[in-house]
């Protein structure tokens, strides 16, 4: 760093969280000192590979596509969801009615000025759990960027590059921060190791090839560094016991830089850590036949129609249906002994029901093409992405009929615990569902129910049609895994993103944002997302702490 160049802060991290809070503060006229272990072309960390997916209450989208939202019904879904139950939830409570309230008046303006575009037709994502009063959203709320998540990153990387132009912000990548520096309970600063430069493509692993030291000063710290995702002995060590055994074998949603380290970091100086076994792992992951992070996995976005079954061939039950309630259905997978679970599904059904997140696996809307969006609404086949995992894919099977389907199932899984009878005796009873407008099968009745949203009937959900006629084939099996993905607890914060101590007291001049501090408050998720808020809630805690210190 010149000599010349002495910052007001220093941000740990240059993923979405760190760059919102730099963009506030460097907009203040203040100087920003960006650190990252990793290399410039990771800049915008994980949410550059997201699907871009945002959470909005009453938005235009949402008025113009029919669906009446409000700031009421949101709060009583994400309490339904989020079972605050705990004496250290208090501010967690207090950033998801923060939360809520930016999502509801303020965000879509926040996003539309930096230039973010929303699509037309608004997702409906975790469907809930059967209950008014549980989880799941009530009415469609996930607004995907016309951009996947390049596009949110991307005006924030901007914003960035700008401020260094003027003068206000410096970035500093391959600076792995190992310790921060503390006089008499008050942050002055952070020290740590350069680490050898790489010229791996974003995403990939780098290597951690110590060549100097470095310390740098300020009076004021943010940690902006995200969660434990990719590391999986952390997962496992904090994996709740209210899930079941945490599983064996995982694949794996983020890259290997998110490590969860700056979190131990920052418990070793003096910050509360809370909830640290909350978290938001997938239940639809899939392997990658094209891998860019090791043990890289992808998430399927069910649409409702698969059939679901377990590692010995019992179909799910309500509500444990695809896209409804993501941490019921792990908890029953787990309990299954296995940790692995099946789709069962039609062409029909993969070409209008099946999206992969990421913006890698999302060209049409990542490249803003308007041309191969029409054709993944209206096309013969499923998106080109999806048709390479169907034809490359390992956890893939495609067969013309039933009883190869389940012999391949059971050569793939390496035992023969799936029986053809017992699967096709169930899928044949769900067939039967279908001869008449009357149904007492939970999903057939939903399939029904959900298309009279349009959104969902443009280009969500297939129309009802009969698993085993063979003219909706060829029959197509997945196997799911779990997938890690997001932290949902962390460092405790007040509402300007100071860090807490056990006893609620301010550790002077240091901050989190982000997945570190569990999107806000140490959780303010609780135990279950509404999904859309993960991006949102990088966004808004480090606007928070970036409005906080510009103000100071």
């Amino acid at each position: 760093m010149e000599e010349k160049f002495q910052p007001d802060v220093i941000i740990v991290g240059t993923g979405l969280a760190g760059l919102t809070a730099a963009m506030e503060i460097t907009g203040a006229g203040k100087k920003v000192l960006l650190l990252d272990q990793e290399t410039e072309q990771n800049i915008g960390g994980q949410a550059f590979w997201s699907f871009g997916g945002l959470f909005l209450i009453n938005s235009p989208q949402q008025r113009k596509m029919g669906i009446k939202d409000s700031y009421e019904l949101a709060l009583q879904d994400w309490k339904g969801t989020a079972g605050f139950d705990r004496p250290e939830d208090y501010w967690p409570r207090k950033w998801a009615e923060a939360y809520l309230k930016f999502a509801a008046y303020e965000k879509y303006a926040y996003v539309s000025k930096l230039g973010i575009k929303f699509m037309f037709m608004v997702g409906w994502a975790e469907r809930g759990d059967g209950s008014a009063t549980g989880h799941g959203n009530s009415v469609p709320r996930f607004h995907v960027s016309w951009g996947t998540g390049t596009g949110v990153v991307k005006p924030f990387v901007d914003k960035a590059y700008e401020a260094k132009r003027k003068g206000l912000l410096q970035m500093k990548f391959r600076h792995r921060v190992t310790e921060l520096i503390m006089e008499n309970g008050k942050t002055k600063g952070l020290k740590g190791d350069v680490l050898e430069n790489d010229d791996k493509e974003r995403g990939a692993a780098t290597n951690r090839n110590v060549i100097s030291q470095f310390e740098f000063h300020a009076s004021l710290v943010i940690i902006a560094s995200g969660g434990i995702g990719a590391n999986h002995e952390l997962v496992r060590k904090n994996w709740p016991e209210r899930l079941g055994k945490a599983p064996e074998n995982m694949v794996c949603g983020v890259p290997a830089y998110v490590d969860g380290k700056m979190i131990g970091i920052a418990e070793n100086s003096g910050a509360h850590i809370i909830n640290p076994d909350r978290m938001w792992h997938y239940t639809e992951g899939i392997q990658n036949w094209n891998p860019i992070w090791p043990k890289h996995g992808i998430r399927i976005l069910p649409g409702p129609s698969s059939l679901w079954f377990d590692a010995r061939g019992n179909r799910f039950p309500a509500p444990f249906l695809p896209g409804f309630d993501t941490l019921g259905t792990l908890k029953h997978i787990q309990e299954t002994g296995f940790s692995y679970s099946w789709f069962i599904l039609t062409q029909k059904i993969i070409k209008k029901e099946f999206a992969l997140s990421g913006s890698e696996q999302n060209p049409d809307i990542t490249n803003k093409d308007y041309v191969l969006f029409l054709r993944r609404i209206f096309g013969k086949k499923a998106p080109g992405p999806v048709e390479a995992f169907k034809e490359h894919g390992k956890d893939f099977i495609v067969s013309n009929d039933l009883k190869t389907l389940v012999e391949k199932m059971n050569e793939l899984s390496g035992t023969p615990l799936l029986n053809y009878e017992k699967i096709k005796a169930q899928i044949e009873a769900r067939d039967r569902e279908l001869d008449h407008k009357y149904s007492k099968d939970t999903q057939v009745n939903y399939i029904r129910n959900t298309r009279n949203y349009l959104g969902d009937k443009l280009g969500r959900v297939a129309a009802p049609h009969k698993i085993l006629d063979p003219k909706n084939g060829p029959l197509i099996a997945v196997r799911l895994n779990i997938l890690t993905r997001k932290t949902l607890g962390g460092i405790k914060t007040n509402l300007n993103g100071q860090v807490l101590r056990d006893d609620d007291t301010v550790i002077d001049g240091l901050y989190a944002a982000g997945e570190a501090a569990g999107f806000g408050g140490g959780g303010m998720h609780g135990y279950r997302a509404l999904e859309g808020t993960f991006l949102g809630g990088c966004i808004f805690s480090g606007m928070k702490a970036g409005k906080y210190i510009a103000g100071l």
